[in-house]
């Protein structure tokens, strides 16, 4: 598989505070202040070289977003430089103004992170009581608006028996889509790895079961921060006797598991550029280098745009370019981001 190496998905934390106390939060962010955010002159000045070069999907993400008061006026420049944007949030805080701001915008899709079938399990995951009742509201003033919305979902052992609920609450809800994020440990999530992660065994079942809903539902299912997937698809397609196309695969026929560095990286809120949010290297920053500079000359970008690079059985499997491992978890288990990675029970060289 031949990956162009530009970025399609530039997402960018542009503040810490948070209105939730996520038990997995990457940024562990709180309802306070966080020296270094950058004042929205200088945002406008990245997002116009990065327009110079590409026009990537913009990521507009935090903490929650929504607190920065100039929020709207960054996406507004983003679109009008030809970047297209899109909005992470926790979805507390929509309600039907800020939904009809999202849609005038153009801000083109919202993701709002539901972590559990019910109240119990969300709010025990986000910290705060009320919290999924006052998303699935916000969920619902984005419909009423227009705007397209989809579920994420951090899949750990308090909800794993809960996704065919949560497939089923999505689809209620009018979501586009919904995206399932496997447990990465850092920021907050390190705390947790141990008692929330679920097992490499545990983690095969679920995307096999992904791949099968993902042919009997209308949503858009997307694994995410699971490049086992891009192998198990594969697999399964041989076993079933067919090709992998884009007609019947969509874009996971069209590319690679792990993207970090390669397709998709995260710009932090002091302007730290890292592969990914979840990989806390930094290959620049963009207050002080353009960030065509960075992302064409980074050796960390460079590293990881190599698939001989890889090492243990990562670097021995036959499906290394599609897959590629988590880098971020490799770099949490081992201290280096190119080992193997740890929540794969596949042992190269057993294709069928």
């Amino acid at each position: 598989m031949k990956i162009k190496n530009e970025p399609r998905l530039i997402f960018w934390e542009l503040t810490k505070r948070c209105n939730l106390r996520c038990r997995h939060c990457r940024a562990e962010a709180d309802d306070s202040f966080f020296e270094g955010e950058a004042p929205l002159e200088s945002i406008k000045a990245v997002i116009d070289c990065i327009a110079e070069n590409w026009s990537p999907i913009l990521v507009l993400t935090g903490g929650e977003p929504l607190y920065r008061p100039d929020i709207f006026e960054i996406a507004s420049h983003a679109g009008s430089k030809g970047i297209r944007t899109a909005l992470a949030t926790n979805g507390t805080l929509i309600d039907a103004d800020i939904a009809r701001r999202v849609r005038d915008t153009g801000i083109r899709r919202v993701s709002i992170s539901i972590d559990g079938r019910d109240a119990a399990t969300h709010d025990g995951f986000r910290g705060i009581p009320g919290s999924f009742d006052a998303a699935l509201r916000g969920a619902a003033r984005l419909q009423d608006a227009g705007v397209e919305f989809q579920f994420n979902c951090t899949v750990s052992r308090r909800n794993v028996d809960q996704i065919e609920d949560m497939l089923a609450l999505a689809e209620r809800a009018g979501a586009k889509a919904l995206h399932l994020f496997m447990l990465v440990p850092v920021g907050c999530g390190v705390e947790i790895a141990g008692t929330e992660m679920i097992s490499k065994e545990r983690y095969e079942e679920v995307l096999n079961w992904f791949y099968d809903r993902s042919r009997q539902t209308s949503l858009e299912l997307k694994a995410t921060c699971a490049p086992h997937y891009y192998r198990i698809i594969r697999q399964r397609a041989r076993e079933e006797g067919r090709t992998i196309t884009f007609e019947s695969d969509g874009m996971a026929a069209m590319t690679r598991g792990c993207l970090a560095g390669s397709g998709v990286c995260f710009i932090s809120h002091r302007g730290d550029v890292q592969p990914c949010g979840y990989l806390p290297l930094v290959a620049g920053n963009v207050y002080e280098r353009p960030f065509r500079e960075i992302w064409d000359s980074s050796p960390l970008f460079h590293s990881l745009r190599d698939f001989n690079a890889l090492k243990g059985k990562c670097g021995r499997c036959e499906y290394r370019v599609f897959c590629g491992g988590c880098r971020a978890r490799a770099y949490y288990e081992k201290g280096d981001y190119l080992e193997d990675e740890p929540c794969c029970a596949y042992e190269p060289g057993k294709a069928r």
